[in-house]
C-alpha cells in the first residue's frame, strides 16, 4: 500500500495534520514511538489562537484546562499585567497539561476516517529513491507514501538523518514540574512570568487545582544540579515559594535542552518538516503549541488545494509558514535580548504598564491573533479544495 501521507510523530503538529487530512479524504499513517498518555517537558499555556484551533478540531470540551486572560510579568518588585486583545472566549488562553492534550488529539486522530495511528512504533529513518523521499522505515519495515511529514519534535531523528540539522547557537535549558493545591485556592487569571538574572520562571494555572512551574535559563546560570537550581530559583520568590510549599507535587521534574533550533531546509522533494522538527524558537514567549496547530492546518490547506504535491507546492507552504511566524519571532528575539540586559527590564515593564494597548497588542502577536504592524486579526487560511481518494 502507498499512503497519501506518512507522518513521523503524533504530537500536536502530527496529530492535528492527520485529523485535518483524514477529514478531507486522504489516507494517513502516523507513527509515534511513545504510547499515550505521556509526559513532556513543555510549557502548557495554550494561547488564544491555539484555543481556537482546538475548537476547530472538536476538542473544546475535552481539553478545557484552566482559562487565563493574559500575562503578568514580575521583576524586582515591579509587576506589569496585560490581557490578550479582544473580548469573550476569543481573548482567553488555557492552561492544559500536555499529557492530556496529546492523548486527546492522538485519540481523535485514531478515530478519524482514513487515519491509522501506530503508537509505540519507532521510525528508524527515511526512504529515499532517485533524489526524493518516498517513505519511512518504521521498525525497519518500509512504509511508502506520496508525502512524508517529519513532525517528530525538537529532538527529531529524521532531520539529522536527512542532513538538515543545524547546531544550536545559544545554550539554554528548560525544566518543569507540576503541583496540586492541597486545599481550594483562588483561580488565577494570568500566566505569571517572574524574570530573574539568567533565568525566568513561569507559573501556569491548570485544571483540578494544579499549576505548572517551569524555568528557562542560560546554561551558565546553573550552579549545582538542575534540581538544586530549580528549587533555589522558586524559593527566592516569596509569594511563589509560599504557594509551592503549600502544594503537593503532581509530577516529577523534567528537563529539556536546547530551547531553540534550526533546519538547513524545511522541505525536500517528498518531505516536509513540521512543528518543532522544522526549527523552533525559544519558548520565552510561549507560542510553540499554538504554532504547531496553526501550521498543521496551513499545510493541510496547501495540500488540499492542488493534486500534485511537487516541491514547488511544498516551498509555497514553507514561505507562507515563515511569513506567518515572522512577527512572533521578532517579539521573541526582543524579549530574549531584554533578558540578556537586566538593567533594561524595569524600564521596559514600566513602559508596558503605562501604555496598556501596546502591551495588549504585543500579547496578541505572541498569542497568534495579531500581526505586528497590522492590528487586525490574522488573515484566514485559503479555503481547502475537496479531495476524493
Amino acid at each position: 500500500m502507498i499512503w497519501d501521507v506518512a507522518i513521523s510523530g503524533a504530537g500536536l503538529a502530527g496529530a492535528a495534520l492527520a485529523i485535518h487530512l483524514g477529514r478531507r479524504g486522504y489516507s494517513v499513517a502516523v507513527f509515534e514511538r511513545d504510547c499515550f498518555p505521556r509526559e513532556k517537558p513543555c510549557g502548557e499555556g495554550m494561547m488564544p489562537a491555539g484555543v481556537a484551533a482546538l475548537k476547530e478540531l472538536g476538542l473544546e470540551t475535552q481539553t478545557r484546562g484552566a482559562e487565563f486572560r493574559g500575562i503578568r510579568y514580575s521583576f524586582c518588585g515591579r509587576v506589569t499585567e496585560g490581557c490578550f486583545p479582544g473580548s469573550g472566549a476569543g481573548a482567553l488562553g488555557r492552561g492544559i497539561r500536555r499529557r492530556e492534550l496529546d492523548a486527546a488529539l492522538a485519540n481523535l486522530a485514531s478515530q478519524t476516517r482514513g487515519v491509522v495511528l501506530y503508537a509505540g512504533v519507532r521510525v528508524n529513518g527515511p526512504l529515499r529513491e532517485r533524489g526524493r523521499v518516498t517513505g519511512l522505515l518504521a521498525e525497519d519495515q518500509p512504509v511508502r507514501a506520496r508525502l512524508v511529514v517529519a513532525a517528530d519534535g525538537a529532538q527529531s531523528r529524521l532531520r539529522p538523518a536527512l542532513g538538515l540539522d543545524c547546531p544550536a547557537r545559544r545554550k539554554r535549558i528548560g525544566m518543569r514540574m507540576h503541583f496540586r493545591h492541597a486545599v481550594d485556592a483562588p483561580a488565577r487569571t494570568h500566566v505569571e512570568i517572574i524574570l530573574g538574572r539568567g533565568h525566568e520562571l513561569y507559573v501556569t494555572p491548570l485544571a483540578r487545582g494544579e499549576f505548572l512551574v517551569a524555568a528557562l535559563a542560560e546554561s551558565e546560570a546553573l550552579e549545582g544540579s538542575v534540581e538544586e537550581a530549580f528549587r533555589r530559583w522558586w524559593r527566592a520568590q516569596p509569594v511563589l515559594a509560599e504557594r509551592v510549599c503549600a502544594a503537593e507535587p503532581a509530577s516529577g521534574l523534567l528537563v529539556t535542552s536546547p530551547l531553540a533550533g534550526r533546519a538547513q531546509r524545511r522541505v525536500l522533494p517528498g518531505l516536509v518538516l513540521l512543528g518543532d522538527a522544522a526549527g523552533f524558537t525559544d519558548p520565552i514567549t510561549g507560542g510553540g503549541m499554538t504554532q504547531a496547530l496553526q501550521t498543521a492546518r496551513l499545510l493541510a490547506d496547501h495540500l488540499s488545494a492542488v493534486p500534485d504535491w511537487n516541491v514547488a507546492v511544498l516551498e509555497a507552504f514553507d514561505r507562507e509558514r515563515e511569513s506567518a511566524l515572522a512577527d512572533y519571532r521578532r517579539v521573541t528575539s526582543a524579549v530574549l535580548w531584554l533578558a540578556r540586559h537586566p538593567r533594561l527590564i524595569a524600564p521596559a515593564l514600566d513602559l508596558m504598564r503605562s501604555v496598556p494597548p501596546l502591551f495588549s497588542h504585543l500579547l496578541g502577536v505572541t498569542g497568534g491573533v495579531r500581526r505586528f504592524f497590522r492590528p487586525g486579526p490574522q488573515p484566514e487560511a485559503h479555503p481547502a479544495a475537496p479531495h476524493a481518494v
